[in-house]
């Protein structure tokens, strides 16, 4: 088909078994056919190559985020545990708040927290249950406030993100005799979702761009999940430790 007398005028006269030109046509028609089938088969091959490296690293960073997800809890609930135990010594009527509170977390890790996403109202319920908890812990020592602005009811976000940017504040903040104050700030604008953290702490060995192991957990996280949409923050300013979050949704 694509050898004719435009391409090559002497295929076209009567040609002689085995003369050269009759050999010339004969290899050339041979070329396009290896040619025709080689391309199709690399394309074939790069095609399924490709995919197969995309669902290998899709599957690599599934399992590092859900290893990631996993190192979150454990600590928090041995202490919790460990609160408990003191308070059923002591006979203590705190003790039901906190079997309450604590079966409420863990409704939400067991369930919430396996799917990829989850709503922000419901993180930020979490969030407050284990907030009532600490302050269940430290008594009247701890001050915290919540504000929430913007668009929050359809905004859906990971799991457990922002918890450990919660446990530093009470892990660095909380120091015997000393009143804790935070503040914790939600707010969705424009479909941006901005996470505001500011509590007093006397610590002087912490390193004003590292405040905890599970501060680098969730940078990793967010590295995996949101590549280039998000930017962190972090400082101290008038012995407060204060972080803050964006996130394009």
């Amino acid at each position: 088909m694509f050898i004719n007398e435009n391409v090559w005028p002497e295929s076209q006269t009567p040609q002689r078994a085995y003369a050269f030109n009759h050999i010339l046509v004969v290899s050339l028609i041979g070329i396009y056919d290896i040619a025709l089938a080689t391309t199709l088969k690399l394309t074939t091959s790069w095609i399924v190559d490709r995919r197969r490296m995309e669902d290998l690293k899709s599957m690599q960073l599934k399992t590092e985020l859900q290893f990631l997800k996993a190192q979150i809890q454990p600590h928090f609930f041995f202490n919790t545990l460990n609160n408990l135990y003191a308070l059923t010594l002591e006979k203590s009527a705190k003790a039901p708040d906190v079997v309450l509170k604590l079966s409420k977390i863990m409704e939400y890790v067991l369930y919430d927290a396996k799917e990829p996403k989850t709503t922000l109202i419901k993180e930020i319920k979490y969030i407050q249950n284990y907030i009532d908890l600490e302050k269940l812990r430290h008594q009247d020592n701890v001050n915290v406030k919540i504000e929430m602005n913007g668009n929050l009811d359809n905004c859906v976000v990971p799991p457990l993100l922002f918890l450990p940017f919660i446990e530093n504040c009470f892990k660095h903040g909380t120091k015997e005799g000393n009143i804790l104050d935070v503040l914790i700030k939600f707010s969705v604008v424009n479909n941006v979702l901005t996470f505001y953290a500011k509590n007093s702490f006397i610590a002087p060995s912490i390193d004003e761009t590292q405040h905890g192991i599970g501060n680098k957990n969730v940078l990793r996280r967010l590295e995996l999940l949101f590549a280039d949409k998000y930017s962190y923050q972090s400082k101290i300013e008038n012995k407060n430790y204060i972080i803050e979050l964006t996130i394009q949704l």
